[in-house]
C-alpha cells in the first residue's frame, strides 16, 4: 500500500510503498478515504524538539480520517464490512483505575494513533474495535467524517463548562478555535470574542458566528470586553493557542468565578498572576482529546439536529487537495492561514 513514512529520525516524510497492516482477532481494518492535517503532523514532519521526544521511528503518522471498514477481526462483534467510519485515535489499556471508573481519556497507558503506532496517512490502517466509530447519518461527508477527531477537542473543550447565556473568550482562531465559536454557538453562549494574528482565519471566525474578532498583533482583549458592554469581564473561556501572551491576558479578562478550559499545548512554561487567579476564584481546567464516548455522541447528535452547526462545521475545511499532493498540503497546514487542510487518498 502506498503511505506517508517516516523511516527515520529526521525531517521530512516519504510517499512509499509499504506492508498492509494485519488485522487482529479484535480489530478492524479500514481503507482510508480521508484524512485531516493536524498541528502534530506538523511537528512530526519537521523533526522538531517534541517529535524527537516523543517519536520513535519508523512511524507512519496520522490520526484524523474517514473510511470504509474491509475486515473484521474473530472477536469483533458490531462493526459490519462496509462501515463508514472513523477513529477515536487514543487507545486505552482498559485496566488502571480510570478505564475502570469509565474515565478512559484519562488511561494512564494511552497509545496514540499516528504517534507510538502506525496511522492512517496510508491506504490501509487498523485500529481495535473499540475505538472505531460509526456514522450512521449519510449526511456526514468523507472530508467532514476526516475531522471528527479535532471538531471532537472543540466540542470537548466548549462543553467543559455551562454556555448558555455566558460571554465566552476563545484565544486562538485555528480549526479548533473556529469549531469551538459554532459549539459555543449552538449552546446558547450570549457573547463569542476570539482573538488570532491572520486576518483571513479572523474573516472565518466571523462566518462562524464569531460577535468580535480581536487581532492581538494591534488590539487587546479589554478592547473587546469594553465594545461587547462586559461590565465584570467574560465568564468563559477557552484557550487554543498555547500561547503564554493568551493565558494572561485572557485571565485579566474573566470576571470573578469565571472559568477556563485549557486545551493549547504550550512549547515552554508559562507565568501566570497565581494571585488573580486565586482572589478571582478562577478554576483552570486541562482538556486532552475526547471523552470517550460521550464527546461522540454529543458530535454527532448535534451535526444531525442543527444544519447551521453541520454548514459551520463544514466550511472549517478550506482546501482538499490528492494524497498525492501532501507535500502541498502540508505546506499550507503550516502557513496557517486557513483553515483544515484535508487529503484524498482516492487520489494518490
Amino acid at each position: 500500500m502506498k503511505a506517508l513514512f517516516k523511516s527515520g529520525p529526521q525531517a521530512g516524510f516519504e510517499l512509499v510503498d509499504r506492508p498492509e497492516p494485519r488485522t487482529g482477532e479484535d480489530d478492524v481494518k479500514i481503507k482510508v478515504v480521508t484524512t485531516g492535517i493536524c498541528g502534530t503532523d506538523l511537528h512530526i514532519q519537521a523533526w522538531d524538539p517534541w517529535a524527537q521526544e516523543n517519536i520513535h521511528t519508523p512511524l507512519i503518522p496520522g490520526h484524523e480520517f474517514y473510511g470504509e471498514v474491509v475486515e473484521a477481526g474473530s472477536l469483533v462483534r458490531d462493526v459490519q464490512v462496509g462501515d463508514r467510519v472513523s477513529g477515536e485515535g487514543h487507545i486505552v489499556c482498559g485496566t488502571c483505575r480510570n478505564c475502570r471508573a469509565g474515565r478512559r481519556q484519562m488511561c494512564i497507558r494511552t497509545v496514540s494513533v499516528g504517534i507510538q503506532r502506525d496511522g492512517a496517512f496510508a491506504e490501509y490502517v487498523v485500529i481495535p474495535e473499540t475505538n472505531v466509530w460509526v456514522h450512521r447519518d449519510p449526511s456526514i461527508t468523507p472530508e467532514l467524517g476526516a475531522i471528527f477527531d479535532p471538531f471532537g477537542n472543540a466540542v470537548h473543550t466548549a462543553l467543559s463548562f455551562p454556555l448558555v447565556g455566558e460571554d465566552v473568550l476563545i484565544t486562538g482562531a485555528g480549526p479548533i478555535g473556529l469549531m469551538a465559536i459554532a459549539v459555543a454557538r449552538h449552546a446558547g453562549a450570549r457573547n463569542i470574542a476570539i482573538t488570532d494574528i491572520s486576518a483571513s482565519r479572523l474573516d472565518l471566525a466571523k462566518r462562524m458566528g464569531a460577535n468580535m474578532t480581536i487581532d492581538v498583533s494591534h488590539e487587546r482583549m479589554a478592547e473587546a470586553q469594553e465594545q461587547l458592554r462586559l461590565t465584570e469581564g467574560f465568564d468563559i473561556g477557552l484557550e487554543m493557542s498555547g500561547r503564554a501572551s493568551a493565558l494572561r491576558e485572557m485571565i485579566d479578562n474573566m470576571t470573578h468565578g469565571g472559568r477556563i478550559a485549557l486545551l493549547g499545548l504550550p512549547t515552554e512554561d508559562i507565568a501566570i498572576n497565581w494571585g488573580k487567579v486565586v482572589t478571582h476564584m478562577l478554576t483552570l481546567k486541562g482538556i486532552y482529546g475526547r471523552e470517550m464516548f460521550e464527546t461522540w455522541y454529543a458530535m454527532s447528535a448535534m451535526l444531525q439536529s442543527n444544519p447551521v452547526l453541520h454548514q459551520a462545521i463544514s466550511g472549517v475545511i478550506t482546501d482538499v487537495l490528492p494524497a498525492a499532493e501532501w507535500e502541498r498540503g502540508f505546506e499550507i497546514a503550516r502557513h496557517g492561514a486557513g483553515g483544515k487542510v484535508v487529503l484524498d487518498w482516492r487520489r494518490i
